[in-house]
């Protein structure tokens, strides 16, 4: 096209390439144009940010001369705080404080059969592999856990997988629904540090110094390679919990036969008076004189 049918269309002219340059250098010689106009129409969305309201700048703005705040009182010239009765007695004073905060109590997430059988149709959960809050809080299945998980019943209808799970606390109802469709369900103390560490994949979510364990999960926990161990309970409330074989407690291989969960109560026939009672004396040491 000549140059002066271009000029005249208003296109910039195309450079002239030499014989001796490559081919595929070609479209790189040829100079190119952009309107700056696009630059200069860039704006924010409607909507997108709003400017802040200035008071008392003048009377014009429409915020100004005394701000939105009227002509005189209390407010006008400072705050009022929030428990202020205008100076007569305050309600808590005349009437009192009523309740309190219990300080042991505990914040456990529910979670119910259904929502568990749900979320392993949807392969969130694999059913193969034993689920502990680590997994229940990387697949979304209970969410803001702070000092644990209990296990409830509703739902149980819908369980059909047999499921492997180590959680807070569990009631009766889940635990006898999962034991039938050939689960199984253990129960083990943790602290939200623990939980904490845990969810950072830091802490081992299953096993302690108190566990049981045999050779080759000693192994394997040995290991993994984990920086903080998990700890076990020390109080007597949360240790008779997790000693109760009703409860699933991992602890329940401490107790004997016949022996119950309680740190208090004696099993019957085992103390010295129900021994002296029924006749049956204990021999003595070898250093007895007679």
């Amino acid at each position: 096209m000549p140059s002066g049918l271009l000029s005249a269309l208003g296109a910039a002219p195309v450079a002239s390439v030499p014989t001796t340059v490559a081919p595929f250098l070609v479209p790189f010689l040829c100079s190119q144009h952009r309107a700056a106009s696009i630059l200069a129409n860039l704006s924010d969305t409607p909507g997108a940010y709003h400017k802040k309201i200035r008071r008392g700048r003048g009377p014009s703005s429409g915020k100004g001369k005394t701000a939105g705040r009227g002509y005189n009182g209390q407010k006008v010239k400072s705050k009022v705080p929030r428990n202020f009765n205008g100076g007569q007695t305050p309600v808590e004073v005349s009437h009192g404080l009523r309740g309190f905060k219990n300080v042991f109590s505990e914040h456990m997430v529910s979670l119910n059969l259904g929502r568990l059988q749900s979320w392993v149709d949807q392969d969130r959960i694999d059913p193969s592999k034993p689920i502990t809050i680590k997994e229940l809080s990387d697949s979304r299945c209970a969410i803001g856990i702070k000092d644990g998980v209990k296990l409830l019943g509703g739902g149980s209808e819908r369980l059909r997988s047999p499921l492997n799970i180590v959680v807070s606390k569990a009631s009766a109802t889940a635990i006898a629904a999962i034991e039938n469709a050939g689960g199984s369900v253990t129960t083990r103390f943790y602290t939200p540090f623990s939980i904490q560490r845990i969810l950072a994949g830091k802490t081992d979510p299953i096993h302690s110094l108190k566990s049981q364990l045999d050779e080759i999960e000693g192994e394997q926990r040995a290991n993994r390679g984990f920086s903080y161990r998990l700890p076990d309970p020390t109080s007597r409330k949360d240790m008779e919990y997790y000693r109760d074989p009703a409860h699933r407690g991992y602890l329940s291989y401490q107790l004997a036969d016949g022996q119950g969960p309680s740190l208090f109560f004696k099993t019957p026939g085992t103390t010295k008076f129900s021994q002296r009672k029924s006749g049956k004396r204990t021999v003595g040491g070898e250093n007895r004189i007679f």
